[in-house]
């Protein structure tokens, strides 16, 4: 957009972005659970042996709570990457 024509910028920006819709994901899992959708990725789910039925119940125990420790881990690590 700015016309900066760089090969780390590119990969900066990549990173953010994608920080940022993991944590946008995160952040809206509570108004989708409410019309019975989860788009959280199940195989972090199925790790951690929560289902989508959990969120959508409004489950908070500790299996719930590490599924969502983990994809906001993936968002942290790419903000690593950034810096």
């Amino acid at each position: 957009i700015l016309g900066v024509r760089d090969i780390h910028a590119d990969h900066a920006a990549s990173h953010i972005g994608k920080a940022q819709g993991i944590v946008t994901c995160l952040r809206a899992t509570p108004y989708h659970s409410t019309r019975q959708k989860v788009f959280l990725p199940m195989d972090i789910c199925m790790l951690h042996g929560v289902s989508q039925e959990d969120f959508i119940r409004g489950k908070q125990d500790k299996n719930v709570r590490d599924v969502i420790y983990d994809i906001a881990s993936q968002a942290h690590v790419h903000l690593e990457h950034v810096r």
